[in-house]
C-alpha cells in the first residue's frame, strides 16, 4: 500500500494549491523511491517519456500562440456577446450543454474541445456571459467558481466520454492495465460498461450545474452595487 503514496502526494498537493507540474512530478519521484528506484532512475525515466511523448505535446505548443492571438482580437468578447443574445442562458445550463456535446464527440472519437482550446477562450467566456446578462456585475469570487466549473466540464466531458470507445487511447491503457494484472477483458465489455459511468459522470455535472446557478444567484442577490447605482 505504501506504493500507493503518489495519490496522497497529488491529493494534497491539489488541496494546498501548489504548482501543479510540480506536484505530478512529487508524485512519480515519492513513488519511484518507495517502490526501490533510485533517484538517477527516475530522472531517466522522466527524460525518457518525454522524448517519447512530445509529438503530443507539439500540437498545444502550437495552439497557444494562435489562441492568444485570437484572444487579442476580440474571441472572448465576442463569445461573451453572443451568449448574452439568448435570454434563457445559464451558466449552468451553458456548461451542461457544452459536457454533452463533448461526451458525445469524444465518444465518436472527434476532439473538439481541451481547456487552451475551448474552455479559456469560449466556455469560460460565455459561461460569465450568460450569467453576466442574467445578474449584472458578478463578485470576483463567482467568476472564478464559473470558471473553476467550465474547467470541470471539460474534463467530466473529456475523460468519462473517451471510455466508451476504443477509438480513443483511453479505453485501449485500461485494457493494457488489466492485462498487465492477469484480467483479461475485451475492448466491447470495457467500452460498454464506460457508458453508464459517463452517464452518472453527467448527471453529477448536471446536479453541479444547477448548484452553480443558485449559488450566483445567492451571490449577486447579496453583493454590494456599485457606487452611483440606484
Amino acid at each position: 500500500m505504501i506504493k500507493l503514496i503518489g495519490i496522497l502526494v497529488v491529493a494534497a498537493g491539489f488541496a494546498l494549491r501548489f504548482n501543479t507540474l510540480l506536484v505530478v512530478m512529487a508524485a512519480g519521484i515519492a513513488t519511484g523511491l518507495v517502490a526501490g528506484m533510485s533517484f538517477n532512475e527516475l530522472m531517466g525515466l522522466f527524460g525518457r517519456y518525454f522524448i517519447e511523448n512530445r509529438y503530443m505535446t507539439l500540437t498545444v505548443v502550437l495552439m497557444l500562440p494562435v489562441i492568444g492571438l485570437l484572444e487579442r482580437y476580440g474571441l472572448r468578447e465576442r463569445a461573451e456577446a453572443i451568449v448574452r443574445r439568448a435570454r434563457a442562458a445559464t451558466a449552468g445550463r451553458v456548461l451542461i450543454v457544452y459536457t454533452a456535446v463533448r461526451q458525445v464527440s469524444i465518444a465518436f472519437g472527434v476532439n473538439i474541445g481541451g481547456h487552451a482550446a475551448m474552455v479559456r477562450p469560449l466556455v469560460a467566456p460565455m459561461s460569465e456571459g450568460a450569467a453576466h446578462a442574467q445578474h449584472g456585475t458578478l463578485p470576483q469570487k463567482t467568476t472564478e467558481a464559473i470558471r473553476a466549473h467550465a474547467a470541470a466540464a471539460e474534463n467530466v466531458g473529456n475523460f468519462f466520454g473517451e471510455d466508451t470507445v476504443f477509438a480513443v487511447g483511453a479505453v485501449l491503457l485500461i485494457r493494457g492495465t488489466l492485462q498487465a494484472q492477469g484480467v483479461e477483458v475485451g475492448l466491447w465489455e470495457l467500452s460498454w460498461w464506460g457508458i453508464p459511468t459517463a452517464l452518472v459522470a453527467f448527471g453529477a455535472l448536471v446536479w453541479r450545474a444547477r448548484a452553480l446557478d443558485r449559488r450566483i444567484v445567492r451571490a449577486t442577490a447579496v453583493a454590494p452595487k456599485p457606487e452611483g447605482t440606484p
